[in-house]
């Protein structure tokens, strides 16, 4: 009997599949979503949701029903968890971050390496860009004592995608637990402004500039690189300004935005700058946007995790409350200032567990629709 998961509760989008079916693949615990994306202007499945679908689907040899485009449910039956190559193309510009996401977890336990070939957007709107995961989730990851290494083949932008890249990722035995409290003090600041197709290079140089004018009062100067995209990796038109902070306590701290018509490229950079500036003055130690991504890690390392944090988004309450369904990871959130504690007692997983039989649902996963409401209530308290 496969475990139901409500895909409309809280942020109600694809957060929930994906932290679902990645954890259902590690417990061997039958799942079936229902209300898939159900708070979105368009509900169920998009491209990129099936292909993520669909290779982790094949990562763990899994018997899926309802995989189809705009399916507001799919049951997912997980079996062995596997080494080996794997592909997923869009055939859009979904996001290729979006496809990492659900299916890093899993082969960080996989019985041997594992090569994913992934093709779709690199630098898109309402998702990570590449860049910010090798540059600013990885290292973060890396304090688990996991890691990836990746090649770009090919950029690829809304709305044709056409991007390219390959992870390479070697299995763990288990992941360790983080203690990540203190910023400590800025170490550099970096980053850089692209233009790629059309779109002229001033452009790039308008974004930096601007957002060195922003870190103007702080006690080190950023080092922010301009680059036109080469036709040979970027095809089309698109330009973006990612911006990292390292600190003395080892903390990497990210921001990006993608530039659009319908803004000046000076407001660009001022955003991403002042993004990052709200970040690192209230003493963070990880972004936003690597907040609710290292949430799964903290479930499935061995020991308790704490990481100093911006107050909880949206998408980091879903992750929370679906890691406490579907394992026995137990979170406390403390709010400390301007900022939040996150806490997390892990479960310990490793290669053996990911690849046990089936198991059934812990005790407190098979809940009624009224203790889902509870949880509900209990999650927005967080902040």
């Amino acid at each position: 009997m496969s475990l139901e998961i409500d895909g409309s509760v809280l942020e109600g989008g694809g957060q929930i599949l994906r932290i679902a079916l990645a954890l259902s693949a590690l417990c061997k615990i039958p799942v079936r979503i229902v209300k898939i994306r159900a708070n979105r202007p368009k509900t169920g499945l998009a491209a990129q949701h099936l292909k993520g679908l669909e290779i982790l689907r094949d990562i763990c040899n899994a018997k899926v029903r309802g995989a189809e485009l705009g399916s507001t449910e799919v049951e997912f039956i997980p079996q062995q968890i596997s080494g080996g190559k794997y592909q997923a193309d869009t055939k859009t510009a979904g996001s290729v971050c979006l496809l990492l996401q659900i299916s890093l977890p899993v082969i960080l336990f996989s019985d041997g390496e594992v090569i994913l070939e992934l093709k779709g957007g690199t630098n898109c709107e309402m998702a990570p860009q590449i860049d910010e995961i090798t540059e600013v989730f990885r290292p973060n990851l890396e304090k688990f004592g996991a890691t990836f290494d990746f090649d770009l083949v090919k950029r690829g932008y809304f709305p044709k995608g056409g991007g390219h890249c390959l992870i390479k990722c070697q299995p763990v035995k288990f992941l360790k637990p983080v203690d990540m409290l203190s910023f400590g003090n800025y170490s550099k600041i970096y980053g850089w402004s692209f233009v790629a197709g059309t779109i002229p290079f001033n452009v790039a140089h308008d974004m930096a500039n601007a957002a060195k004018a922003k870190f103007s009062n702080l006690p080190i100067s950023p080092k922010i690189d301009v680059y036109k995209e080469e036709p040979a990796v970027a095809r089309d038109n698109c330009s973006g300004i990612i911006l990292c902070t390292e600190t003395t306590t080892g903390c990497f701290i990210g921001s990006g935005k993608i530039g659009s018509r319908k803004e000046a490229s000076k407001v660009t950079g001022e955003k991403a700058a002042l993004e990052m500036l709200y970040t690192t003055s209230i003493g963070s130690c990880v972004d936003k946007h690597v907040q609710d991504q290292l949430i799964i890690f903290m479930a499935l390392a061995k020991g308790k995790s704490k990481i100093r944090s911006t107050p909880l988004t949206l998408h980091s309450k879903t992750a929370i409350y679906i890691c406490e369904q579907l394992t026995k990871a137990k979170f406390n959130v403390i709010e400390e200032g301007n900022t939040c504690i996150i806490e997390c007692e892990g479960i310990g997983c490793g290669v053996s567990i990911a690849n046990m039989k089936h198991r059934q649902p812990i005790a407190h996963a098979n809940i009624q629709q009224q203790n889902i409401l509870i949880l509900i209530i209990r999650a927005d308290t967080f902040v």
